[in-house]
């Protein structure tokens, strides 16, 4: 299995992507959204990506589709580093790479009716005929499961979840390769997460897509990422395969989010490790480990030497200074956490 991983090609590379936003309120400030980030998604897989609110994720994501330009790093897509791309480069590039939003009534256009709003990037992309583009927008809508007499509505004429595959369909116009798929069921009830999941997964299955899944959501990061990293407050502290990090998670962070969810057995009696401390301001980032203000194992040398993510094996990476001696400490309770599935 791990030689076909190694086989498989990388579809995107991170490097050391850096993201500081000017601090209007202290000159010769910066707010580090994303701070020194750094992994790689194969073709075929999807990358979960998952960390609290306000954590840098979607910063990260429109990083990589050079919404944003980074102040250090790089990103390269199918081994072409895109982090700099302007004009007709970057266009080429983005029909290859979508995304698909949080909020499927804010990222659609309410003056546009549904067949607009699917056939807009075959607009921009200047794509066949209208002929053309009216078959390829009816193929979009059987693809994704929206009835071809929806067309002509406006997208406060339908729910949460028809919007949502409005969304997914205008994503798939340009037959992309990669799509971001940005808390892209966290605006939807159960019933419909579960539904646009299944979608979304033969979506993969049929049409080879990569998936760089982000949500805060352990159980459903868990339901459909081959591989999850792990993201605080700017930086990346631990990266494996899902089985991996949700058996044997080694980072302190990682350990705290997987208690907390939700375990469907009355019997399991889970005392659930609350954080200690704040999360630290954005104008007042710590030194060393930026974890160690609230975790319960830090020492001397995690206030002062930031830890750098290691190979540990098995695909497993982690950025922690006593990720070897924890074992003992978070073992007790491994065995219960992350049983909840979507």
């Amino acid at each position: 299995m791990k030689q076909e991983e190694e086989k498989r090609e990388i579809i995107l590379e991170v490097k050391d992507v850096k993201k500081w936003f000017p601090n209007a309120m202290r000159k010769k400030s910066f707010v580090k959204a994303v701070d020194g980030v750094s992994f790689c998604i194969r073709r075929g897989e999807t990358f979960g990506l998952v960390g609290e609110s306000g954590c840098g994720k979607s910063t990260l994501s429109r990083l990589i589709l050079s919404l944003y330009k980074p102040t250090e790093g790089q990103v390269f897509y199918r081994g072409e580093n895109i982090s700099h791309l302007s004009g007709a480069r970057l266009r080429n590039v983005r029909r290859e790479m979508q995304v698909i939003f949080q909020d499927p009534y804010e990222s659609l256009d309410p003056y546009l009716d549904i067949e607009e709003i699917i056939r807009e990037p075959l607009d921009i992309h200047k794509y066949g005929t209208k002929e053309q583009k009216r078959e390829r927008v009816e193929e979009l809508c059987s693809l994704v499961g929206i009835p071809t007499n929806l067309l002509t509505r406006m997208p406060h004429q339908l729910s949460g979840g028809q919007r949502q595959r409005v969304s997914i369909a205008r994503s798939l116009a340009l037959n992309p390769e990669f799509v971001i798929c940005d808390e892209a069921v966290s605006a939807l009830d159960v019933s419909m997460q579960a539904q646009i999941l299944n979608l979304l997964g033969r979506l993969q299955k049929d049409l080879s897509l990569t998936y760089l899944f982000i949500s805060h959501n352990l159980s459903v990061v868990k339901y459909v990422s081959d591989t999850i990293g792990v993201m605080y407050f700017g930086h990346i502290v631990e990266i494996a395969p899902k089985e991996e990090l949700f058996s044997n998670c080694r980072h302190p962070y990682t350990y705290a989010l997987l208690s907390a969810v939700p375990v469907p057995d009355p019997d399991d009696k889970i005392q659930m490790d609350a954080l200690k401390g704040d999360v630290p301001s954005l104008f007042d980032v710590p030194g060393g480990c930026i974890f160690h203000t609230r975790c319960p194992y830090a020492s001397e040398d995690c206030k002062y030497k930031e830890p750098k993510l290691t190979d540990i094996g098995n695909g497993h990476q982690v950025a922690c200074h006593k990720y070897d001696t924890l074992e003992l400490k978070l073992a007790g309770r491994r065995n219960s956490v992350g049983k909840g599935e979507a």
